[in-house]
């Protein structure tokens, strides 16, 4: 029997990336659809000598340069480096590998993409382009999340697939207007996506929900101990960004509640600020491991989407920041947004500025929120379903 392939970041060292790339398989197992996830070990060179490709030879803002400069030196740095930042980061490393290896159900090796074409028709009823900002400019230049390789014969699906952005160059934009055309079920995201598929490809799409959030915290609970890693009450920090103010908050936090700050530090570049204000650094902590560290404690601080979601699952008291101070083109700003608007939370993004006092008065009705929640749940699985039985188009009336 033919399975459906998961196209998706499966790999990647993040929290958020690999957790939702889990969740796609979670709700595909919990819809009985057998799935795996595509295993691109053998061709992943070839995806990233593409995007380094569309790097050197596109003409990036300073913002987008300064980004992947700043990556690149941290990727030095972790690689030729001795100090402990680097062995700590082995630790994590190794965390997270052995999760994938734990809970995902892979295909078999292939080697370029012209062979994984070749084998779809054979093998996969559909191919499904998971959560995440897959359709960044990068992404769209090494052409493989864009399933261009997919004959038309085979269902294709995006599910929750994000831009990462606002609006693309116009060269990823042409590209785009090819695959937006093809793929046959488009549910983007953010809203912002929604308005680009219409721009470049004059579809209207719908809006779903990140595959983590078609799942109540419960659900979460079966890679989850139950039993609390951190024992004592603590402030949960998880930063993704550079921005000093967003700890200094969090420390204020602390001298208000009296609860020690744990926080996840060094994840996708090395960070002085993170060097001092945090009582716990953990490293060796897993996909799983986070989620723990999420539901269990008395307050959370964050920059990330996913550590929202969470805290938002556990109905945590928590404080969201923008990760950046303006409107770039690597903002994450609009999947907050969105984020918020659907599940009816407001007041919770944060400068760092802010009075604690008065931040540690504001309750979130998560009776409310979470009827929010079921609803787009609701509709996001019915969505999924009808892409999966391709037998009429899902795009809205």
């Amino acid at each position: 029997m033919k399975k459906v392939g998961i196209v998706s970041c499966y790999f990647q060292h993040n929290y958020g990336s690999m957790l939702q790339a889990y969740a796609t398989q979670k709700a595909l197992d919990k819809l009985n659809v057998e799935n795996e996830t595509i295993n691109i070990e053998g061709f992943n060179g070839e995806i990233k000598k593409a995007k380094i490709k569309y790097f050197i030879k596109a003409s990036l803002t300073s913002d987008i340069l300064l980004s992947k400069l700043g990556m690149a030196k941290n990727v030095v740095k972790k690689k030729f480096s001795k100090n402990e930042y680097t062995e700590l980061s082995k630790v994590r490393a190794k965390k997270f590998d052995a999760f994938a290896e734990k809970y995902f159900t892979l295909s078999q090796k292939y080697n370029s993409k012209k062979e994984l074409g070749d084998n779809c028709e054979k093998k996969y009823s559909a191919v499904l382009v998971g959560s995440d900002q897959l359709w960044l400019p990068g992404n769209i230049a090494a052409d493989y999340y864009t399933l261009n390789f997919v004959p038309n014969t085979v269902n294709t699906i995006a599910y929750s697939t994000s831009f990462g952005q606002s609006s693309l160059p116009k060269d990823s934009e042409k590209k785009a207007k090819e695959f937006l055309k093809k793929i046959k079920h488009i549910g983007v995201r953010e809203e912002s996506g929604q308005k680009l598929v219409k721009k470049i490809a004059d579809r209207n799409v719908p809006v779903v929900c990140d595959p983590t959030l078609l799942f109540d915290g419960d659900e979460w609970m079966d890679i989850q101990q139950e039993e609390a890693i951190i024992k004592e009450p603590y402030i949960f920090c998880y930063f993704l960004g550079n921005n000093s103010p967003h700890r200094e908050f969090a420390k204020k936090l602390r001298a208000a509640t009296g609860c020690k700050i744990v926080a996840l530090t060094h994840l996708d570049e090395f960070v002085k600020c993170d060097e001092n204000y945090a009582d716990e650094k953990p490293y060796d902590v897993d996909p799983a491991d986070f989620l723990n560290l999420i539901r269990n404690a008395s307050y959370v601080c964050t920059d990330s989407f996913h550590c929202s979601v969470f805290s938002i699952l556990y109905k945590k008291d928590f404080f969201t920041f923008r990760r950046f101070a303006r409107q770039t083109k690597q903002s994450t700003n609009s999947r907050l947004d969105t984020l918020f608007n659907l599940s009816g939370i407001t007041g919770k993004i944060k400068t760092g500025d802010e009075n604690i006092n008065e931040c540690l008065k504001e309750k979130v009705d998560y009776e409310r929120v979470h009827k929010n929640l079921e609803k787009i749940r609701e509709e996001s699985y019915i969505y999924l379903k009808k892409a999966l039985e391709d037998k009429e188009s899902t795009d809205c009336k």
